[in-house]
């Protein structure tokens, strides 16, 4: 079983597969080159012999001459091979016949032959063909041929015994030579696919190091290739995103956990104060709406991490309607007038008609009204505060501008983070939860939309929902 698992993991192994590829790829072009290579040789050595044979009629009707007997003879009385030594496995032989069937001369370097009977007439050349004796094969050759105003048959036989046993070495050197081409292919492409997966293994190796409490370390970009150091880049990056994350989940443990922390205590040192003497009914009053108000604090911010977990987990549904922003900010301008005039502040509400954004009109409020509490926390007093809803483009906007301190550069990137204060003091204290401005900035990309902010330091902040436009109301 252990034997088999192996197996099966060396199979899926990225280098054998590379290393079994490359040997594939290189057994393929041998064997096509090979194909080709033996067969154009053989077609040379076919051609050669065709040639052969043509030459050996050519000099027979050069060197035969008709005696004044009618018989033909060889001029200078020996044929034009005589003396010429055959390499091994070659040989000629030539046979010439009468028309009526009689073999009237046959000579040659070859042993005595028998090709037969006496050739049938032809016209012209005809088709050499190959013809096995015991002795080999042999390719013959039929033509008619004029010798002294008198017609000839001549037969020519060639050797083919050398020729094949060159093919055949042919065909066995491009074996032993592919094999140890293909042997060598498949070693050298398993070397080079262990080489340059090296890298990769270590990084494979570095990177089982990297636990959630070592997320600060990092894969080390080599250049040994470009797509290796684009690889250990991506993995870094991706590290680096999750060492953010996993930064900002403690802080956020840790923020959630004083912020319930405060509240609890709150409720048992007023419950232990209150236990320690005897009160009268309005003191036991005043104790039981301290209480309460930690108990709605405590509501509040659960209600709020309640929310934000939805949306993390992506279980937030919104209920999409086509919302007039002018008319929302109208709404909840009036539901927090009376908030604002503890302040003697003055909430100015400006539209130019209908504004329609598609969107859920619960969720746009509470952050809308997030908006407005935080511009009147912390606008001085006798200010006003300005609520706009207009277009811009495609979009759809409402924005809220106080005349508060502003806010500083270096706060300005974090202050959508979920418990971070600008003045942590100064929000606990006016019962902020830190949760307010994330539930806007969740609120405006759950809609497709998102946050804009302008401000300064000493002139206050400008903070805007961008929605996409939605269809018209009706009758608008």
């Amino acid at each position: 079983m252990t034997s088999a698992a192996g197996e099966a993991s060396r199979l899926r192994s990225l280098g054998t597969r590379i290393a079994v590829w490359y040997g594939g790829l290189v057994a393929v072009c041998l064997l096509v080159y090979s194909v080709t290579f033996v067969a154009f040789f053989t077609r040379h050595v076919e051609v050669e012999l065709d040639r052969r044979v043509h030459e050996d009629v050519e000099l027979a009707e050069r060197a035969l001459t008709v005696s004044d007997s009618g018989l033909p003879v060889w001029h200078g009385g020996s044929p034009p091979w005589s003396g010429v030594h055959e390499e091994e496995g070659g040989g000629h032989w030539l046979e010439v016949w009468s028309p009526d069937g009689r073999l009237l001369l046959s000579d040659g370097t070859l042993e005595a032959v028998d090709l037969g009977p006496a050739p049938e007439a032809v016209h012209g050349l005809g088709r050499p063909h190959t013809q096995v004796l015991p002795t080999g094969p042999v390719l013959v050759f039929v033509e008619k041929v004029v010798l002294g105003e008198r017609p000839f048959l001549l037969r020519v036989a060639v050797s083919e015994a050398s020729s094949r046993s060159q093919v055949r070495r042919i065909w066995l050197e491009v074996l032993l030579l592919s094999l140890g081409v293909l042997a060598g292919g498949g070693f050298s492409g398993r070397w080079l696919a262990r080489k340059a997966l090296l890298p990769l293994s270590r990084l494979a190796d570095r990177s089982q190091r990297i636990t959630a409490e070592q997320l600060h370390e990092r894969l080390p970009v080599e250049g040994a290739s470009l797509e290796l150091d684009q690889l250990a880049a991506a993995f870094n990056d991706t590290f680096a995103r999750l060492e953010g994350s996993f930064g900002q989940l403690k802080r956020f443990t840790a923020d959630v956990s004083h912020e319930l922390r405060t509240p609890l205590t709150a409720l048992r040192t007023v419950g232990e104060v209150a236990l320690r003497g005897r009160h009268d009914a309005e003191g036991y009053r005043e104790v039981i709406g301290s209480m309460l108000e930690e108990v709605d604090r405590l509501t509040r911010l659960t209600d709020e991490l309640l929310t934000l977990a939805r949306a993390d987990a992506g279980e937030a549904k919104l209920r999409l309607e086509p919302v007039d922003l002018g008319a929302l900010a109208a709404e909840v301008a009036g539901h927090l007038s009376v908030l604002a005039e503890e302040k003697e502040q003055a909430l100015h509400v400006e539209s130019a008609g209908p504004v329609v954004a598609s969107g859920d009109r619960t969720i746009l409020r509470q952050a809308l009204v997030n908006l407005v509490v935080n511009a009147v926390k912390y606008s001085p007093e006798r200010r006003a505060i300005h609520l706009r809803a207009g277009r811009r483009g495609d979009a759809a906007f409402v924005e809220v501008a106080d005349e508060g301190p502003g806010i500083a550069p270096e706060h300005r990137e974090r202050l959508f983070e979920r418990f971070y204060r600008v003045d942590k003091s100064r929000s606990r204290e006016m019962g902020g939860t830190g949760l307010g401005l994330a539930l806007v900035k969740w609120a405006a990309e759950a809609h497709g939309g998102r946050v804009e902010l302008e401000t300064e330091v000493g002139r206050g902040c400008t903070f805007r929902i961008v929605l996409p436009s939605g269809p018209p109301l009706n009758g608008a």
